[in-house]
């Protein structure tokens, strides 16, 4: 008999959200524009076949700051829980959340990014969410950089690219840890810092690459990232410093590969894809550039540049715990020819003949979550936290009701498979949904595109009443939540 051990006590289930998919108020209270906040809303029909409209040049910012470029910009609106943040937070306590991550906005606590003193009315909106999360006795996670750096340090640095970007993030950071110390014991430094390589350096680290010449762009990725992981590990240093109980994560979006036949070249091609997804924890976790990466960048022509102490602070500060976002799996293999490309995701795939797929094209594979847990500790054997999960889909009002079973059963499936994963050993300290309420999409701007197991009344073209309707979802995560796992039905 196959006998399956419970969900730690203490286990933190909640959900996931970042302050521009959510909050708007753009304008208010001093904040400054951010990278996000140059992203337009593209209509389906001119995306391309990625369905992905994230991608902002040179050209684009100047015309939309000198008003030549006319557009919508929804995460400047996100779903205004910059006012409604007390009923949304009651509506997540009425589940019995255990844990809420949030984002900062950089850019509200520093306009530009380089100020010599923080912007206080920026601190005081996130003492109130704190102080309001705590009331129902929620724990805030909070990620330090999710999707968004302040303009003024892109326009002046180009993002992560210039190492002064580095003193700047730790300054923010320890703004924020001095400010919350005795609120927030959980952070995370970048989100998704694969981003960065993987698909959009100006979504990931701030990076505009028309400004780079060609030839050298694809070392500037890695520059940038490189910048990147010095600052998480500096901001690591600092957390333990100002806050000794606190705990820091990386956290990285886990695209676990798989080969599409036996064929050993398929093998090897998901092997090195799986290699290329788990540097990015090599480097936070064990302090070290792998090997297999520095043989990529000698065959490519690629280098750093370093400072004298660089790799000696990546390995005195690794992070304590691993986050991860999981959507998908991703089928690859080594003959391009043999199988259709899969559209609607970030990186490159095939389709895999025994998995279904989303409304956006994303393989839905729950047994793959279990692998990943087990990869990730078995590697590292560090605590492992999944802070974002969850189905992108359309829901219909019906009756003043939305009848979700999709997004239930999905929940449902990877749920199971979490509890798999605790079976067979993994140390899994929680479980964050993506999107507890629906928001902006960060690939594609559009609020029809949802998560949420509340509804919010906002089309993708920014009308509506804003109304927040409790889902089936609602119900059943709520009694998820009271029985620890133990109610799946």
């Amino acid at each position: 008999m196959n006998q399956l051990k419970s969900f730690p006590a203490n286990f933190l289930w909640g959900g996931a959200t970042a302050a521009n998919q959510i909050e708007g108020g753009f304008d208010l209270g001093g904040k400054g524009l951010s990278s996000a906040d140059m992203v337009a809303y593209v209509p389906k029909s001119e995306r391309g076949a990625n369905n992905i409209s994230i991608e902002v040049d040179s050209q684009r910012i100047q015309d939309i700051l000198s008003g030549v470029f006319q557009g919508r910009f929804p995460k400047r609106e996100g779903i205004d829980f910059y006012h409604s943040y007390p009923q949304d937070i009651h509506l997540m306590a009425e589940m019995g959340f255990k844990m809420l991550r949030i984002s900062i906005h950089w850019s509200r606590i520093f306009p530009n990014g380089d100020e010599k003193q923080p912007n206080e009315a920026g601190l005081a909106f996130y003492d109130k969410i704190f102080d309001e999360l705590l009331k129902y006795g929620i724990q805030p996670m909070v990620t330090l950089c999710h999707y968004e750096i302040p303009l003024g340090l892109v326009q002046k640095y180009n993002g992560f690219l210039h190492r002064a970007v580095v003193t700047h993030f730790v300054n923010y950071a320890e703004v924020l840890f001095k400010r919350y110390k005795d609120k927030v014991k959980y952070w995370l430094t970048f989100n998704e810092i694969n981003m960065v390589t993987m698909h959009s350096p100006y979504t990931g680290a701030g990076v505009i690459l028309d400004r780079v010449p060609k030839a050298q762009r694809e070392n500037a990725k890695y520059q940038a990232l490189h910048h990147q992981f010095l600052a998480s590990a500096l901001a690591t240093k600092s957390l333990h410093k100002i806050i000794p109980d606190a705990r820091m994560g990386c956290m990285l979006a886990r695209m676990l590969h798989y080969g599409l036949t036996a064929d050993p070249e398929d093998q090897r091609e998901a092997q090195w894809r799986n290699q290329q997804n788990l540097f990015y924890t090599d480097i936070q976790v064990r302090g070290e550039y792998p090997n297999y990466i520095r043989r990529y960048w000698s065959a490519n022509n690629l280098s750093l540049q370093k400072q004298r102490d660089d790799d000696i602070i990546l390995k005195q500060n690794p992070v304590d715990f691993i986050a991860f976002s999981y959507y998908m799996s991703v089928c690859v293999t080594a003959h391009k020819d043999q199988s259709k490309p899969m559209d609607g995701n970030f990186i490159e795939g095939v389709r895999n003949p025994y998995l279904p797929i989303s409304d956006w094209g994303w393989q839905i594979d729950p047994i793959g979550l279990r692998i990943a847990l087990n990869d990730l500790y078995d590697r590292y054997q560090k605590p492992l936290f999944i802070v974002e999960n969850g189905l992108g889909a359309y829901d219909k009002i019906e009756k003043g009701k939305i009848h979700d079973d999709y997004r239930i059963n999905y929940l449902r499936s990877h749920i199971c498979q979490m509890q798999e994963a605790v079976s067979d050993g993994v140390e899994l300290l929680g479980y964050l949904a993506w999107g507890p309420i629906d928001l902006v999409s960060m690939s594609t701007s559009e609020m029809s595109k949802r998560y949420g197991f509340i509804f919010v009344d906002i089309d993708d073209e920014g009308k509506g009443s804003r109304q927040r309707i409790r889902k089936d979802s609602f119900f059943w995560y709520k009694k998820v939540i009271a029985s620890n796992g133990t109610d799946l039905t």
